[in-house]
Parts: structure tokens; C-alpha cells; sequence
């Protein structure tokens, strides 16, 4: 547990290192450089508790973390969301917003550990975990914004791309890849790790305090919806235990979809649009678990592997889509208070500063 988690806040690092030489503002440069800062403070963390609690095992385990590269053909990242490159902002937007709220996730279920010196330490980590997601979740937010003021400017008629900004459907697109990312990173739906790892005391489950069971689960059984061999869905009762890492994957789809809808009703609705941002169904786009290798479109409706091999271009994001975002971000913003054509300025400035400080200086 404590390994994968380590793994991850390096990762993080290693996949947004070349974002700030095509920052939209130096007040998104400030917050990448906060997060980054963070990260390596919750890799530091990890290989401290490996080094003083986990023997000579930990200290060969807290090395390894070092020999890994996000993306590297050889020596990869454990976690294939963490392999991903994010060489786009709204890629970085994305991934704060769900990759790092899977993080929060996963650092509330250890700070249930019995093991006093891992829980205490992610306590500490989700303080700052809350500042990633503000990240992702405002960025997205005022892509959004952005995207709404450019297409009152086109009469509602224009194709925003030729404004310079970034089109609904393309924010919708990388929502459907992170997110679908990330809900792999809970694991498979039925689990004997997640069981062991829950009845030892060294994992629980997000918020359990706000459970109103006896906390053992010793006889509990979830509901939990199946494949069988011919693809059909079934509903299959599991022993709770085993259910787990579904359970979590419940509270984090919930904690997604409130900050989607905090998008539609305070952006999109707002600006008098129909259009919405959907969290597409976790069948979708999936390679861990029982719908791994299946197809589905993004409203969880089974189709054939030729279909979703025709169509995926519709759902995910594309090389021509990464292109043209390289392409409106290639010139970095560096003058205090100004902000990328593709983006929204904030509602305000970090620790109540004006949005035009200078927030980072990048004078040679």
C-alpha cells in the first residue's frame, strides 16, 4: 500500500515537468509549482515510513522508487494512469480533478489504518490533496467560462477553435479519459487484497465514521453488478470484504459527479447553455476489473470491439486534439495578470494577493 502510494507522487512530478514552459499565467504556474512541491513532500512522507517502520524490505522498496520514470519503456510507473503523458494543460486540469481526487480517495482510507504513524501522515497529506482538486476543478471551470464568453462573442454560431478556445466536446473528451483512468486505480471490484488489507487494520474506508454499521463487516455483502461469459451483466451478492475497492469506487464516483455538477449549474447553466459535462459510466474505457477488455460507450451500453474501435475518436481524445491544444498554449504567458485567450482568470488571487502579482518571477 504504502509502496504503490509513493509511487504515485513522483509520477505526478515526472508527467507535469514541461508545463510550465507553456504556463497560460504565472498564477497557474504558482499552483502547478505548489502541487509539484507537494508531491514530492507526500513521496518523502511514503519513504520515511518505509525507512523507519518496514526494515530492510522498506529501505530496498523506498529505492526503487527512485529507479522508476513515468512513461519509461523499462522501468515504469506501477500505475498506468501515472504513465500517462500531460503535456497539455487541460490535461493537467483533468488529472487534478479526478487523478487527485482518487488520491483523496485512497489517503482516506489509510488515515483508517491502525497503524498510527500512516494514518497520522496521510491526515497530513489530504490537507494538501484538497489543494490539487481546488486545482483541477477551478481550471476546468474556467476553460468552461472561457469557452461560454467566446461563443457569446461568435453569436452562439462560430466554431470556438477558431476563437482560439476550447470547444465543449474537447473538455468533455478528456473528462471521459481521466476519469475513466482513475476509477481503474481502485482496483477490481472484488478483491481478497482489499479484504485482507480491511480485517489486518491497515486500510478502511473513506469517511468511515459516517458508517452506521459495526465497522467489522464480518457478514455484510454488497451488491455488485457482474459479467458473466457470454458479456450479460448480472447482479452478484459478495462478502463486503471483498467488495471493498468498490465500495470505495462508489464514494468516488459521488465526489466526481458533485464537482461535474458544480461545472453545469455554475458555468454552463449560468450562461444560459444546454449543453453539459457528463461523467461518462464507469463501464467505459476500462483496463482493470470485470469490464476490462469489454466495450462500452460512454453511457454504459455494450457494443462490439469494431464499433468502439470506429467510434472511440468520438469519446477519447485524439493526436489532432492534443495538437491543436499544444498549439493554442504554445506561447506561455508571463506578465502579471494576464491569462491565456483559452481561459477564464480566476475569481480571485492566492492568499487574497491580486491577480496581478507577480506570482512567480521568471526573469533569468
Amino acid at each position: 500500500l504504502i509502496v504503490v502510494q509513493g509511487d504515485t507522487e513522483p509520477a505526478s512530478v515526472e508527467q507535469q515537468r514541461m508545463l510550465g514552459a507553456y504556463c497560460p499565467s504565472l498564477y497557474d504556474m504558482r499552483n502547478l509549482f505548489q502541487v509539484n512541491v507537494e508531491e514530492g513532500r507526500h513521496l518523502w512522507a511514503m519513504v520515511y515510513l518505509l525507512h523507519s517502520y518496514f526494515g530492510r524490505d522498506g529501505r530496498d522498496e523506498a529505492e526503487a522508487l527512485l529507479e522508476r520514470r513515468s512513461g519509461n519503456e523499462d522501468t515504469p510507473r506501477m500505475l498506468e494512469a501515472f504513465n500517462e503523458p500531460i503535456d497539455t494543460w487541460l490535461d493537467f486540469f483533468a488529472f487534478t480533478m479526478f487523478t487527485d481526487r482518487d488520491g483523496k480517495s485512497q489517503l482516506l482510507s489509510l488515515s483508517e489504518s491502525s497503524l498510527d504513524p500512516l494514518s497520522r501522515t496521510t491526515r497530513f497529506m489530504l490537507t494538501e490533496e484538497a489543494h490539487h482538486m481546488f486545482v483541477g476543478e477551478t481550471g476546468i471551470s474556467r476553460i468552461l467560462e472561457r469557452t461560454c464568453q467566446l461563443m457569446k462573442e461568435a453569436g452562439f454560431s462560430g466554431d470556438v477553435r477558431r476563437l482560439g478556445g476550447i470547444d465543449i466536446p474537447l473538455v468533455q473528451k478528456f473528462v471521459n479519459f481521466w476519469f475513466s483512468q482513475s476509477l481503474d486505480l481502485h482496483g477490481s471490484e472484488v478483491s481478497s487484497n482489499a479484504a485482507a488489507y480491511f480485517a489486518n487494520g491497515l486500510k478502511g474506508r473513506a469517511e468511515e465514521e459516517k458508517h452506521t454499521d459495526d465497522h467489522v463487516l464480518a457478514g455484510d455483502t454488497y451488491i455488485l453488478d457482474m459479467l458473466d461469459e457470454s458479456g450479460r451483466i448480472s447482479r452478484h451478492e459478495v462478502p463486503m470484504r471483498n467488495a471493498l475497492n468498490e465500495v470505495l469506487r462508489d464514494w468516488y464516483v459521488g465526489d466526481c459527479q458533485a464537482g461535474v455538477d458544480r461545472w453545469n449549474k455554475r458555468v454552463l447553466e449560468a450562461h444560459g447553455l444546454s449543453d453539459r459535462i457528463l461523467l461518462p459510466s464507469r463501464k467505459f474505457n476500462r483496463h482493470v476489473g470485470v469490464y476490462a477488455g469489454k466495450h462500452f460507450d460512454p453511457l454504459g451500453h455494450a457494443i462490439s470491439a469494431e464499433e468502439f474501435a470506429r467510434r472511440k475518436h468520438e469519446w477519447l481524445p485524439t493526436a489532432a486534439d492534443k495538437e491543436y491544444l499544444r498549439n493554442i498554449q504554445a506561447t506561455p504567458v508571463y506578465k502579471p495578470g494576464q491569462f491565456a485567450n483559452y481561459i477564464a482568470p480566476p475569481a480571485r488571487g492566492i492568499n487574497r494577493l491580486p491577480l496581478d502579482f507577480e506570482y512567480v518571477r521568471t526573469e533569468a
